[in-house]
C-alpha cells in the first residue's frame, strides 16, 4: 500500500502510477550486498539443532566475518527455504557456485508497501452468521507483516479477549514487554539482523493490524468524518507483528525471515501487503516463503500490488497464496465545488468542516495553465513566484504527497485546493486528511471543470468548496479500483489472478502519525490492495476458527467460489477505470467480491495438496534446481508426474485454447456440506467455444467425500478470434449453494 494511500508502494498503497522495484544491478565485483542463497540439506545428514544447520550455511561462506569485523550471516532460515542470507560480493557467489549443495543465489531485492463501516458492508452481523459462529476468530492468531505496530493504540485494547491459544510460541520485542497484551500477543523487527524495534513510524502496519482484528472503539472518526464504532474484521483474534519495512524500505530477506519466524511461532494466517513483480515464481520471496507457510497449514493473503489499471502488474500471483485486488464502498465524503456561475463539480476530501460548511469566495489559480509538468503537480518549488494568497489551487493529484501539497499551499497563504485525477486514476479518488479544505475530483467531474474554466485567458471563475459530509449507497458499488493490480499474470502459467476483490479504497482504520501540521488523529483513511489485504486475511482467520480441519486451498477455495460478480444495484461489477466505467473482466475482479457469509457456508470446495504444487511447478518447464528452490527439497521433475496448468485442482479455470480444438480438464470437488446433498450443473459458455460437462450431478453421500468431473471445451467451427479472451462461468447448484468458478479461455 502506499503512504496514506497509494499503490503498490511503500506504506499505503494505492494509485495507478506506483514505481516498479527491481534488482539492485551490482556492477562492482568487489562491493558488499546481501545476497540470498538456496542450498540442499546435506545428505543423509538431520540438523540436530539450530547450531548444526547455521554451521552447515557458514560452511558456503568464504570466511565467518568481513574485515570489519561485522558477521557475513544474516539470517540462518529454517523453514521458508532451504538456505541463508549473507553479505557477499559478486565474486563471492561466484566461488560458492561450485560447492556441493549450492542451488541458487539473488540479491536481496527491495519491496513495496502494496473500520468504521466496512465490516457491515461486507455483511457481518454480530447476531448471526460467520461473525457469530466464530466468536469473531476467538481462538486464533493473525500474523501481519508490515511497517510494525503502535501498540498504546485503543484498538489493539485486549478487554474480552482470552489469553493466547498453547500453541504460541512467540515473544514481544519492545522495550517494555507489557506493551503486548492478549490482543497483541507477539511484536518482532527484522533489519538485516540487526536489532530493531517493531514500534511503527509509518502508519501502515498500524492501519492494517487494525483493519484485520481491530478492537471496537466507539465513535471513530477521521477530523468529524465517517463517525462510527471501529472494529476489525476479526475483532477477537490475536495479533503478531512482524516489521519488516524501515524509513519506508523493506528487502526479500527480512520478509523470509519474518515468515519464518511466523511459522514457528504458530501463526494461523498471514497477511503481506508487501511485494513485487515477479520474472519468475522462484525469485520472488513472499511466493517462495508463502510456499513453506502452506505445507505448515497457513494461508497467506496478499496484495496483488497497486499496478492498475495496466495489465499484468500483478505481484504474490503464485496459485498457492490468495491474491487480493481493491474495490470501493458505497460510503463517500462529499463535497462541492460551486464556481462562480452556479456550475457545480462534485468531489471528495477529508477536511474538518461541518456539514454544508462553504468557505468563502475565492478567486481559483492555477499553476499549470503553462502546461508545464512540476507546475501542474504544484511542486511545493513551483508556489514561491506564484501569488496563490487566499485563492483555491488547482493542482493534478499524485499517486502519493497530495497532503503534502496541500501543507505547502497553506503556508503560501492559498485558500483550499482542488485536486484533479489523471485519465489513468480516472474514477478512483483517494481520501486523504488535509490541513486546508479540499475538493479532489474524478477525472470524469476534472474534465467537467476544465471545460469551463478559459484556461488560455487565465480568467478562472471564483469557487466556493461546500462540505456535503458522510454519504453512502453511491453507485455503482462495489466497482474495482482504477489503481488495483490486473491480470494476467506472466509467470503463473495462467492462473487467473487476482483471486478476488474486497474493500481497499477510503479504509478508517487506526493510525500512529500526525497528518501535518501539527494535526494529529487516532484515525485515518488509507487505500490500497494493503488494505484489501487486510480484510481477506481476517475473513480467513475466522473461516480457520470455525473449519480448523480446512487446508489452506480449502479455506482459498471457500472464499473464491462463494464471491459475488454482481454490485449492489444487482448489476455488473463495475470498474473504475476508464472514465465510461465498464464492467469488469477476471482479469480485474478474479472470482468477484468477498462474500464472508457465503464462504462460511460453500457446500462445495476444490483442495489441492502441496504435491499437487510440485506436479504443477515441473509442469511450468521450470528446471529441477528452479522448482527444488520453492520446494525447499530436492526435486528431479523427471519423477514426478506433471500437469498443465489448467489440471490444477483450482477454483477459478484458465486455459489456452488453438482455434479448430478441443480440450477436456478435471475438476474434483469435496463436500463441505450436508452428508446427503446432490447438486446440478449449471453454465455460462464463453464466446466462440462449446462446454460439455460430465456428469451433469453430483451425488454425495457423506461430508469429505469427493467427486470428479470434466469439461470439455470445444472450439465452435465459425469462430475466428485468435487472441481473443472469453469469458464464462460454472456453478454447481443445489437449494442451499451455488459454487461458481469463473472461466476464462485464451484463443491461441
Amino acid at each position: 500500500m502506499l503512504k496514506k494511500f497509494m499503490p503498490f508502494i511503500v506504506v499505503i498503497l494505492f494509485l495507478s502510477t506506483f514505481p516498479l522495484l527491481t534488482c539492485c544491478s551490482y556492477s562492482n565485483a568487489s562491493e558488499i550486498h546481501i545476497y540470498i542463497v538456496h542450498v540442499e540439506s546435506p545428505v543423509n545428514t538431520k540438523f540436530l539443532s539450530i547450531e548444526d544447520r547455521r554451521s552447515w550455511h557458514e560452511s558456503f561462506l568464504p570466511s565467518p566475518h568481513l574485515d570489519s569485523g561485522e558477521p557475513r550471516l544474516v539470517y540462518s532460515y529454517i523453514h521458508v527455504i532451504s538456505g541463508f542470507a549473507a553479505r557477499l560480493t559478486s565474486d563471492d557467489v561466484k566461488a560458492m557456485e561450485g560447492k556441493a549443495g549450492f542451488l541458487h543465489a539473488q540479491p536481496d531485492q527491495e519491496l513495496e508497501i502494496m473500520t468504521t463501516y466496512t465490516p457491515a458492508f461486507l455483511g457481518l452481523n454480530q447476531w448471526n452468521g460467520v461473525w457469530w459462529d466464530s466468536d469473531f476468530g476467538a481462538g486464533t492468531i493473525i500474523g501481519v507483516i508490515d511497517t510494525g505496530i503502535l501498540p498504546t493504540h485503543p484498538s489493539l485494547s485486549d478487554d474480552g479477549m482470552p489469553l493466547p491459544p498453547l500453541k504460541w510460541r512467540g515473544r514481544c520485542d519492545f522495550y517494555d514487554a507489557s506493551l503486548c497484551n492478549n490482543k497483541l500477543i507477539g511484536a518482532m523487527s527484522f533489519k538485516a539482523g540487526y536489532d530493531s524495534s517493531p514500534l511503527d513510524e509509518h502508519g501502515h502496519g498500524t492501519h492494517i493490524a487494525s483493519t484485520v482484528v481491530g478492537s471496537q472503539v466507539y465513535d471513530a472518526h477521521v477530523l468529524g468524518n465517517a463517525r462510527g464504532s471501529a472494529t476489525g474484521i476479526a475483532p477477537k483474534a490475536h495479533l503478531a507483528i512482524y516489521k519488516v519495512v524501515h524509513d519506508n524500505q523493506g528487502f526479500d530477506s527480512d520478509l523470509l525471515a519474518a515468515i519464518d519466524q511466523a511459522i514457528l511461532d504458530g501463526v494461523d494466517v498471514l497477511s503481506i501487503s508487501l511485494g513485487r513483480v515477479s520474472e519468475q515464481l522462484y525469485d520472488s520471496a513472499a511466493i517462495i516463503g508463502s510456499f513453506a507457510a502452506m505445507e505448515k497449514g497457513v494461508l497467506t493473503c496478499a496484495a496483488a500490488g497497486n499496478g492498475g489499471p495496466y495489465p499484468s502488474v500483478i505481484a504474490n500471483d503464485a496459485p498457492w497464496m490468495l491474491t487480493i485486488g481493491a474495490s470501493t464502498t458505497d460510503r463517500r465524503i462529499t463535497v462541492t465545488v460551486q464556481l462562480g456561475n452556479e456550475m457545480e463539480v462534485e468531489g471528495e476530501a477529508v477536511y474538518q468542516m461541518s456539514n454544508l460548511e462553504r468557505t468563502a469566495q475565492s478567486p481559483i489559480a492555477y499553476p499549470g495553465s503553462n502546461g508545464v509538468l512540476e507546475f501542474k503537480y504544484c511542486r511545493p518549488s513551483t508556489l514561491f513566484n506564484i501569488d496563490i494568497q487566499g485563492k483555491i489551487v488547482i493542482c493534478w493529484a499524485d499517486s502519493d504527497g497530495n497532503v503534502e501539497k496541500g501543507i505547502a499551499i497553506k503556508r503560501a497563504g492559498g485558500a483550499g485546493m482542488i485536486l484533479l485525477n489523471s485519465p489513468l486514476q480516472s474514477l478512483t479518488i483517494i481520501v486523504e486528511a488535509h490541513v486546508l479544505p479540499v475538493a479532489h475530483l474524478s477525472h470524469r467531474e476534472t474534465m467537467k471543470l476544465l471545460s469551463y474554466i478559459d484556461l488560455p485567458s487565465h480568467t478562472c471563475p471564483p469557487a466556493t468548496i461546500i462540505s456535503k459530509g458522510t454519504r453512502f449507497r453511491a453507485q455503482p458499488s462495489p466497482a474495482v479500483a482504477s489503481f488495483s493490480s490486473r491480470g494476467p499474470s506472466l509467470v503463473n502459467g495462467g492462473i487467473l489472478k487476482p483471486d478476488v476483490i474486497s474493500p481497499g479504497v477510503n479504509i478508517l482504520a487506526a493510525w500512529s502519525l500526525d497528518i501535518g501540521l501539527g494535526q494529529s488523529t487516532p484515525f485515518n483513511f488509507m487505500s490500497g490492495t494493503s488494505v484489501s489485504t487486510a480484510h481477506l486475511a481476517g475473513v480467513a482467520v475466522m473461516l480457520r476458527s470455525t473449519h480448523p480441519e480446512w487446508s489452506p486451498a480449502m479455506i482459498k477455495s471457500a472464499i473464491m467460489t462463494t464471491a459475488y460478480k454482481q454490485d449492489l444495484d444487482g448489476n455488473h461489477i463495475a470498474a473504475e477505470y476508464p472514465d465510461d466505467s465498464p464492467d469488469s473482466d477476471f482479469f480485474a475482479m478474479g472470482a468477484g467480491h468477498v462474500n464472508p457469509s457465503g464462504a462460511h457456508d460453500p457446500g462445495l470446495v476444490y483442495d489441492i495438496e502441496p504435491s499437487d504444487y510440485i506436479n504443477y511447478l515441473c509442469g511450468l518447464s521450470l528446471t529441477d534446481k528452479e522448482v527444488s528452490v520453492i520446494a525447499r527439497q530436492n526435486i528431479q521433475c523427471s519423477n514426478v508426474e506433471k500437469i498443465d496448468v489448467e489440471e490444477l485442482n483450482y477454483p477459478s479455470i484458465s486455459l489456452s485454447l488453438e482455434l479448430d480444438r478441443r480440450k477436456i480438464i478435471t475438476r474434483n470437488a469435496t463436500n463441505v456440506g450436508e452428508a446427503h446433498s446432490v447438486y446440478f450443473v449449471h453454465f455460462d459458455e464463453p464466446e466462440g467455444v462449446t462446454m460439455e460437462v460430465t456428469p451433469d450431478m453430483l451425488y454425495f453421500t457423506r461430508k469429505n467425500q469427493k467427486r470428479s468431473f470434466t469439461i470439455e471445451f470445444i472450439t465452435k467451427d465459425d469462430f475466428t478470434g485468435r487472441g481473443h479472451v472469453s469469458e464464462g462461468q460454472l456453478s454447481w447448484v443445489n437449494k442451499q449453494h451455488t459454487v461458481r468458478s469463473p472461466i476464462s479461455v485464451n484463443f491461441v
